[in-house]
């Protein structure tokens, strides 16, 4: 296992970063969180244009056909410049479902105009009731000949105001597992949302269906075996959310060095005293911590190898470890750092919102108790 950048990894990398730093710079960060949409259609055609849309998904649909290793190196990147928009939730939540659980004719007919940047999707998962397991469940689809109608409440569904298409996550059966996927069109009859307030200024919707019809040519893989589907696109998203994590902890790293190196007091540089050296030098473990962590997580999931336990300890660190750097950024920074003109706030922000994605550190800390046998 060797967890270096090979070169195709480093090239996308050095890519993906001369694009970013010109396509989003913070002000565009900022400009996108008082948008409506939260991204504009004009880079995200730019996005289409560089392949990343497709960049796992297979040649024969349309994609790239890079491994889910390579997407963590981008998604690091998308990180670091905070890239607004619903690229993680059309490519991590929506395309890997359908990856993975659909048939031919879905795969043919949805991938090929995601790597085109023709359609948004994402994942309607987790309910009012905020649990990441299978009783947390409780939209129910109930079949009607060749068709299901869909009941119930969907909260925290990433880009759904902007989207196509959801991936529905549902109950079929009596049984905890009993979990189907469906494909759904936002704009169906008896779909309604709200927009919520968050704290990382995404766009995140309360989706609520009420008797919404859809065809049985919306399931998406087999009846009541979607929960295998939904354990593997939460491991994905987990270390997904780890690689932005990792990105953003470095450049809030990259800024307190920076404004150490340049910040005077008392006649010296402020990075000439042992308490700024000893808080950078924090963060830097923890940067680096967090990166080798989730690369590990990234390759075992790439491999095809368990990875439940490097997936938990993954998320659990680095949730903690971004908080951290974030924290020390603020205090290195001393007063400008909690200024909203400031950067150091829109990356606390988004490790806020990000520390709670796809199970919080208590949630994977307990995982990864059961894993070792306790």
């Amino acid at each position: 296992m060797d967890l270096g950048l090979n070169e195709a990894q480093q090239m996308l990398k050095t890519s993906a970063q001369d694009f970013l730093s010109a396509e989003c710079p913070d002000t565009y960060v900022r400009e996108m969180e008082e948008d409506e949409r939260g991204y504009t259609p004009e880079l995200w055609t730019k996005i289409a244009e560089q392949g990343w849309l497709g960049l796992i998904i297979p040649e024969q649909y349309g994609g790239v056909e890079l491994e889910f290793q390579d997407l963590v190196v981008l998604l690091e990147e998308m990180g670091r410049y905070m890239l607004p928009g619903p690229f993680f939730s059309t490519v991590v939540l929506g395309g890997m479902s359908i990856m993975d659980a659909g048939n031919e004719e879905q795969k043919q007919e949805y991938l090929p105009r995601i790597a085109e940047g023709q359609i948004i999707m994402t994942l309607a998962l987790t309910e009012p009731s905020a649990r990441w397991d299978a009783p947390g469940v409780e939209l129910t689809a109930t079949a009607n000949g060749d068709s299901y109608t869909l009941n119930g409440t969907k909260l925290f569904v990433q880009n759904a105001h902007v989207s196509d298409y959801m991936v529905v996550v549902a109950r079929t059966g009596s049984s905890e597992k009993d979990i189907s996927l469906f494909v759904v069109p936002t704009q169906s009859d008896g779909i309604n949302q709200t927009l919520l307030k968050t704290i990382a200024s995404d766009r995140q919707s309360e989706v609520v269906f009420s008797d919404v019809q859809v065809p049985s040519s919306a399931l998406l893989g087999v009846e009541n075996k979607g929960w295998e589907t939904i354990q593997k696109v939460m491991q994905w998203g987990a270390i997904g959310k780890c690689a932005e994590m990792s990105g953003g902890g470095q450049q809030v790293l990259d800024m307190t060095v920076d404004y150490a190196k340049q910040r005077t007091q008392f006649g010296r540089p402020i990075g000439s005293f042992q308490a700024i050296q000893h808080h950078c030098a924090n963060m830097a473990t923890d940067v680096e911590g967090s990166k080798f962590i989730t690369y590990q997580a990234a390759w075992r999931l790439s491999e095809g190898l368990p990875a439940d336990r490097e997936v938990a300890m993954a998320k659990a660190w680095v949730s903690d470890a971004y908080r951290r750097v974030c924290a020390l950024g603020h205090q290195s920074h001393g007063a400008i750092g909690f200024t909203k003109e400031h950067n150091m706030q829109l990356y606390s922000r988004r490790a806020k919102a990000s520390e709670i994605m796809f199970g919080d550190t208590d949630f994977h800390l307990e995982n990864v108790a059961n894993i070792i046998g306790l």
